[in-house]
Parts: C-alpha cells; sequence; structure tokens
C-alpha cells in the first residue's frame, strides 16, 4: 500500500499554512471535505482513505485554515477564507478527474468549489466527474445558524463581534462570529441555480437536527442541470459515523467510481 505524503502549502496572503494528506494512485480521485470545526482525521476520512488506498485510487485530505494540522485561528476563518483553501489543494495538490466528498460544510465547499472550476474551465473541461454529499450544508451560516438565532445573539453578534455557541460535540461552546455571518451571505447558493457539471449523490440522516433533511432537499432542488441521487437513511443523525452508515457511503462512491472508470 502507498504510503500517504504530507504536503503543506501556502495559501493566502498573508499565507496560512493549509496541512494536505496526499495518497497517489489511479483515477478517478478522492477529494475529502470536512464539516464545520471537523479535521481530516475523522471517522469518515479515513474510511475514504482507507476505501481509496484499498483500490489503488488517488485520495486527497486536507484540513481547512483554524482546523485540525493547518495553521490559523479558527474564530478567524470564514466562507471565503476556506474556498480558497479547498481550491488551492484542488488545483495544486490533485491531478486528473476527481470525485468531491464534502460532508457538511465540506458539501457546501464542494458546490462552491465546483462552481468556480466550471467557471474557470467549463463543463467540457472539468476535472469534477461526480460530487458526493453528506448532509449538505450549503448557506448554513444564515439559513441553519442566523435564521435559528434568539435576537439576544444576534445583538451580541452585531455589537460585540462573536457570539458563542453551545456544542453537543465539544466540551465548551465556540465562537460563531459576525465575519462568518457576513462573508457567508456572499456566497449563498439556495436563490438560485446550482450547476455541478457532474452526477451528484447526497447521502442524508433524516434523524439530523443539525442540518435537517429538509434542508438537503432544497439542495436538490437547485441542482436543476444535473443528475442527482438521494438516499436518505431512516434513523441517521447529523454525523452518520456509525458502520452501517458509512457502509452506505462507501458503496455510493463506489458505483460512482465505476462508473467514471
Amino acid at each position: 500500500m502507498i504510503e500517504a505524503e504530507a504536503l503543506a502549502l501556502d495559501v493566502g496572503e498573508p499565507a496560512r499554512r493549509i496541512a494536505v494528506l496526499r495518497r497517489s494512485g489511479t483515477g478517478p480521485g478522492l477529494v475529502w471535505l470536512g464539516g464545520f470545526r471537523s479535521d481530516m482525521t475523522g471517522g469518515k476520512a479515513q474510511a475514504v482513505d482507507g476505501f481509496g488506498a484499498a483500490r489503488g485510487l488517488g485520495v486527497t485530505r486536507f484540513d481547512y485554515s483554524g482546523h485540525g494540522a493547518s495553521s490559523g485561528r479558527f474564530e478567524d476563518g470564514t466562507i471565503s477564507q476556506w474556498l480558497e483553501d479547498s481550491l488551492a489543494v484542488f488545483e495544486r495538490a490533485t491531478q486528473g478527474t476527481q470525485i468531491l466528498i464534502g460532508s457538511s460544510m465540506g458539501g457546501w465547499m464542494s458546490l462552491l468549489l465546483a462552481r468556480a472550476h466550471l467557471a474557470a474551465v467549463g463543463r467540457a473541461a472539468s476535472r469534477i466527474k461526480g460530487i458526493v454529499l453528506i448532509a449538505p450544508a450549503p448557506d448554513f451560516t444564515e439559513a441553519l445558524i442566523w435564521a435559528n438565532l434568539p435576537e439576544a445573539a444576534r445583538r451580541e453578534i452585531e455589537e460585540k463581534g462573536a457570539w458563542m455557541r453551545p456544542s453537543e460535540y465539544a466540551p465548551g461552546p465556540y465562537p460563531i462570529t459576525r465575519a462568518l455571518i457576513e462573508d457567508g451571505r456572499r456566497h449563498l447558493l439556495l436563490g438560485g441555480e446550482i450547476e455541478t457539471g457532474c452526477p451528484v449523490h447526497v447521502l442524508q440522516g433524516m434523524q439530523d437536527v443539525d442540518v435537517p433533511w429538509s434542508h438537503a432537499m432544497r439542495t436538490v432542488e437547485r441542482i436543476g442541470r444535473d443528475d442527482v441521487t438521494v438516499t436518505l437513511i431512516k434513523d441517521g443523525d447529523h454525523r452518520l459515523s456509525r458502520d452501517q452508515d458509512i457502509a452506505v457511503l462507501l458503496r455510493v462512491i463506489e458505483a460512482m467510481v465505476a462508473n467514471i472508470a
């Protein structure tokens, strides 16, 4: 088995050091885009890497700035910044045809990355040949956070620049900043058509309280020009990290690879 190569990409000005793990292999390669406050060592990311390694496929994983092994502070991050990280990894650390696999916020990143890539090269030359979205959360800063905040929290964000949001997944709260909310509005997708230039498969848990399955359906409705398949996991939560959930994910990736190869 080929060992993964550790890379460090300098992105932006001033430069942020983005940590990347890249496993060489044949195409189509797999690119993992993680979620908000997640990193590339999580269970699903590791499973995707193991899947690729067992089949000789290239796999690229990375941490956004302020996440995991990358430099920067989480509270300084914005959608624009994390998209810049994602584009840099795609353009500088991958070659040939790729499948994007985006989890939660990584789903938003995948759709934004695909839009930027299509704008740059056109559908015929696109290297993105498939997208797998796991509990996709496009527009989450506006539609899932801001829209559901109590007035006191909104006021704190506007007046103090941040509000500490309680978390079920961490020992303490984490900041939702005014910069994150305001910058997120520059990248909203659900108000218009979403073009990917490739087939899309959405995996969504119906017991997801963080990204409700109705939000995933809004995303599906907006993908107008490209084929979309949806798999709803009736008892699945937001993480979809149980063994049976990961088994479904890997079957979806395997089918997509077979259709492209």
